[in-house]
């Protein structure tokens, strides 16, 4: 319960709570403080912090039922709440319900996020549906509340799908790697690398690198290219020519020239040329023997 005496407090304060007791105490004592609030402290604030709790424990039939609730308590919602139950369906594997949230967001006039867009993306990305892929990424550039990375975001969402050569499912088929991760889940991993890059997040960009890199998984050359061009973009010729020195080392993706070439020709056909040419600087200070086949 709520202590009578507590100085009044924004529901911003209840969600902070809500969610450090369950990191302290557990679900169970998170769920019984929710329960405890009075009921004007019962607002969308509190109800997506116990909602982002249930998420990120992967709770996946507590979050769906305080989800129903939020939807039927008529309370005003942000694009925060849909993009909590579409992150645990990314996390869970039931990527084919991120789309019935968008679809129940719209219907709500909410105005979704990059956070939104990425989601959806990366789920219909995963999927192989590319074509809706593309139509999500000209949406976004329609969208009245186009933002600053956004076109960031948007130019390496669309080179990434192009220089990897992500096709439509009926025309490819995902694998399994050796030990658990998935190419769909690779999938997944690119684009969470893109959306920090839209959002001009080195730091996290070189945290999600780190640890995929110590999984000890098999990676492609797509997920080479993604980071590569992600570093390109930002202006980490340093980090792209780590990044290139790994590529060239790998035991699972072989380093191919080729690759290379999409990459110097997509930044080029974009106009970003002066990205075009000190990639081409790098890879030519490499040793790459990217000279002659990139001019």
């Amino acid at each position: 319960m709520v202590a009578h005496n507590e100085f009044e407090l924004l529901d911003s304060d209840y969600a902070v709570r809500i969610v450090l007791m369950t990191k302290v105490f557990g679900i169970d004592a998170a769920e019984r403080y929710f329960e405890g609030l009075p009921p004007a402290a019962k607002t969308s604030e509190t109800y997506t912090a116990l909602l982002h709790c249930y998420a990120a424990a992967k709770l996946t039939e507590k979050a769906e039922d305080l989800y129903e609730g939020i939807k039927n308590s008529k309370l005003s919602l942000s694009a925060l709440t849909y993009n909590e139950m579409m992150t645990m369906y990314m996390s869970v594997g039931q990527v084919e319900k991120v789309p019935l949230v968008v679809e129940e967001l719209k219907r709500q006039k909410v105005a979704p996020d990059i956070f939104t867009y990425n989601l959806w993306i990366s789920s219909c990305a995963a999927m192989l549906k590319i074509d809706q892929v593309k139509w999500i990424l000209d949406e976004m550039r329609s969208d009245p509340g186009f933002a600053e990375g956004w076109e960031t975001y948007i130019n390496l969402a669309n080179l990434y799908i192009n220089i990897g050569h992500l096709v439509n499912a009926e025309f490819n088929s995902l694998v399994e790697t050796e030990k658990g991760i998935t190419q769909s889940e690779w999938i997944t991993y690119d684009f969470l690398i893109i959306l920090h890059a839209g959002l001009g997040n080195k730091g996290r960009i070189d945290q999600i690198w780190k640890s995929l890199l110590m999984t000890k998984q098999k990676m492609t050359s797509r997920n080479y290219i993604c980071i590569i061009s992600s570093y390109i973009m930002l202006g980490q010729l340093k980090e792209v020519g780590e990044v290139v020195d790994q590529w060239k080392l790998s035991t699972t993706a072989d380093f191919v020239v080729s690759a290379c070439r999409r990459v110097w020709n997509a930044f080029r056909d974009i106009g970003l040329t002066e990205k075009a040419h000190d990639f081409h600087t790098l890879l030519i200070q490499k040793n790459c023997d990217s000279s002659n086949s990139l001019e």
